[in-house]
């Protein structure tokens, strides 16, 4: 089994999720929840539930809020290679959940943005092993030199990397070229359909996947509720896999992050592409059914 090293963001979801139409400067009956976040937390506790062997570099606060989303991870499973900021706190991201189920959000990535590329413990970067990188890490100014150091690492090492885009306002306003200037060398790109046509300017998630094959070999776009498709730079066509039908949604937040979860390790195990998305759409509906962005412990 090949080992997943994550690196990315560590945050605390405040899910208000709105009772009825959000009433705009009065007040909205809602229902608040806490829990552990981050796309790149997110992910990595999602691998080790359904059984990879998975690190996790981040790092919190040194608050009561850190010290629980530290053994949150530990308690999944995740190797979590946790530096503790003495001035910043955890970072906390506020989840507007609309009647409808629109999300909206808005992050404060408080000690994420100081992660730096002393925090990479170099004995993960390993031949052999697979690094995940969070969009969020390369998109934040202050975590970036981090992102771009285990990038390098892991480019050094001979391992395979995959990325994932994050959100596509922040990636818009970063821009498309820095972002792929930084990801180039990455064997693998995940990105949602609003993502790709950011970096690409194509409405068409096909057509959008075709054109981010010149820079990444293999490239997953997730369509909601229309599945995922994956394109590779060596085939003519895409491959398409529909999505799962789920019931009653209960919590959109997270599902891309278990989609990357569920694709990686078929995909690393050298499964089919359909294969592997299956897997990631399976995961996906599994965190939808589900009240926050993680697995329950």
């Amino acid at each position: 089994m090949t080992r997943v090293v994550v690196v990315g963001d560590l945050m605390t979801d405040a899910v208000a999720r709105a009772r009825f139409p959000l009433a705009r400067a009065s007040d909205t009956p809602a229902v608040v929840t806490m829990h552990g976040g981050g796309s790149g937390a997110n992910v990595a506790s999602w691998l080790a539930v359904e059984g990879s062997e998975v690190a996790f570099i981040g790092r919190r606060g040194a608050d009561i809020t850190g010290r629980n989303r530290d053994m949150e991870l530990m308690g999944y499973g995740v190797d979590a290679r946790l530096v503790m900021d003495p001035e910043r706190p955890t970072g906390t991201c506020v989840v507007l959940v609309t009647h409808k189920g629109e999300r909206t959000m808005l992050s404060d990535p408080g000690a994420n943005a100081a992660l730096s590329p002393e925090d990479l413990p170099r004995d993960l970067f390993t031949q052999g092993s697979h690094l995940h990188m969070s969009g969020y890490t390369l998109i934040c100014e202050g975590s970036r030199d981090a992102a771009l150091a285990a990038l390098d690492l892991a480019r050094r090492a001979n391992m395979s990397i995959s990325v994932d885009c994050a959100s596509s306002a922040p990636v818009e306003r970063t821009g498309a070229e820095p972002f792929l200037e930084w990801t180039h060398g990455a064997k693998l790109l995940f990105a949602n359909a609003d993502q790709a046509k950011v970096l690409t300017g194509r409405d068409d998630p096909e057509a959008a996947a075709k054109v981010l094959t010149a820079w990444f070999p293999q490239v997953v776009i997730k369509c909601n509720a229309d599945g995922a498709l994956w394109y590779s730079n060596n085939r003519s066509e895409a491959v398409k896999v529909p999505a799962e039908q789920v019931e009653r949604v209960v919590d959109g937040t997270g599902a891309g992050d278990a989609f990357a979860a569920g694709f990686l390790p078929s995909w690393l195990d050298g499964k089919q592409p359909a294969d592997a998305l299956s897997a990631g759409n399976a995961l996906a509906a599994k965190c939808l059914v589900n009240l926050g962005a993680r697995p329950r412990l």
